[in-house]
This record gives C-alpha cells, structure tokens and sequence, in this order.
C-alpha cells in the first residue's frame, strides 16, 4: 500500500487504538488467569488438570483400554473439527481482503474515516489474527494427543510394573499440554468473533470483546458446569 508502519497507526483514531489495546490486553490478562490464577478460585482449565491426571492414573489398572482410547479419539475429532473451520474463517477474511466493497456500506455508517477500505483491512486482519493463532494452536494440540496416545500405548500392563505410574503420568502431563493449546484455540475463535464487532466502530469493538470476556470468566468461574466438577471434588476430598 505504499505506507510505513507509523503512517498507518496515525490513521486509527485515539479511541480505536484504545479498543485493540484493550482487546490485546484483555486477552492476556485472560489467559493469565485462566492459566496460571491464584489457588482460591481455579478455572475449570485449572480443575480438569486434576482430573486429567486421575485419569491417567485409572488408566493403568483398566483392562481392556479401550475406553480411554475412545475418549482420547473423540478429543482429536472435535480439535479436527475446529481447525477445519478456522481454515474456512480464513479463506473468507482472505477474500474480503481482497475485495472489501461489500462491507463499504456498513463502513460508511459507522466510522468517519476518510479511507474505509484500508481501515476495513486492517480490521479484518485482527480477525485474522486471531484465527490464524487459533488453528496453529489446534494443530499442536491434535499433535500432542498424538503423542499421548503413544504414551499411553506404552504403559505396561502389568500395574505393578516398575514403569506403569511413570509412563502414565508423563502422559497426563502431555495430555494437559494438549488441552491448554486446545482451550487456547477456543478463546482465540471467541476473541475473532467478539473482534468482529470493530467493523462498527471502536466503541462496539470495546463492547462486543467485553461481552466475550464476560462469557469466558463465566464459564471459567461461575458456570454450572464448573459448580458440579468442584463439587465432586470436594465429595473425593
């Protein structure tokens, strides 16, 4: 296009440079607390930690293994599943790059600026972003279930075996590398919706990635789900 990286930035205004600080930061900060919060009140990420270990553990004394092998089959489908539409979000954020005449309209309603076409690509490409972060990390989580399940493979038969827990355990520390990629992934495939909303504005940016970080904290936090997965575990306890 002919610009330099600061003549581009002096093209957003003060309150769209404040939405995507407030986007980037926002889901950082998210990922930090999902991730690595304080003890008091783990995520569920944090909670299927503990039961992904147990798993692993049970593992080792169930015979035949083929219901861990079914579980462990189910997870990569759904990975594939995901990635699979990440590539179609791409291929259509590629081509509205490419010709950005249908969303002119929608620009001109909303935003003032005096080239929506280059504002529009640049918008598309924070969509982009993500989704292209989003499909790299279901690719390496399918990955890495691949690698578990060769672990998994590889845990002897024979409980007593020196090696059984050993083994069984570098697998449940695999198999939660996989996991935090793959939950990683689904955050970014909800921060490219919620990014959707600059097309409208910074103002609606700014609201639809707060509602996005409200719909994680909820489901990470104060979800249903997460209040029965806590409760057994208060009951094993």
């Amino acid at each position: 296009m002919g610009m330099d990286t600061f003549t581009l930035l002096r093209m957003f205004s003060l309150p769209d440079l404040a939405a995507l600080g407030y986007t980037l930061a926002g889901g950082a900060a998210l990922q930090w607390a999902f991730e690595r919060g304080g003890p008091f009140r783990p995520s569920v990420a944090r909670i299927m930690e503990l039961y992904r270990r147990d798993w692993m553990r049970e593992m080792v004394t169930r015979q035949p293994r083929i219901f861990d092998a079914a579980i462990l089959d189910g997870l990569r489908q759904g990975i594939t599943f995901y990635a699979s539409s990440c590539l179609l979000g791409l291929g259509a954020g590629l081509a509205l790059l490419a010709d950005t005449t249908p969303l002119q309209g929608l620009a001109s309603s909303f935003d003032l600026h005096s080239d929506p076409s280059l504002m529009i690509k640049a918008k598309i490409l924070l969509v982009l972003g993500f989704l292209i972060n989003a499909f790299l990390k279901f690719v390496w989580s399918h990955r890495l279930f691949g690698y578990c399940s060769v672990l998994m493979a590889s845990v002897p038969n024979d409980p007593t075996h020196p090696h059984a827990y050993t083994r069984a355990a570098q697998a449940a520390e695999v198999n939660i590398t996989a996991a935090r990629n793959y939950n990683r992934g689904l955050r970014s495939v909800y921060c490219a919706l919620g990014a959707l909303g600059w097309l409208l504005g910074p103002w609606m940016l700014m609201l639809t990635m707060t509602v996005t970080f409200a719909t994680l904290i909820r489901r990470e936090f104060a979800s249903q789900s997460r209040a029965a997965i806590v409760a057994r575990l208060h009951e094993d306890a």
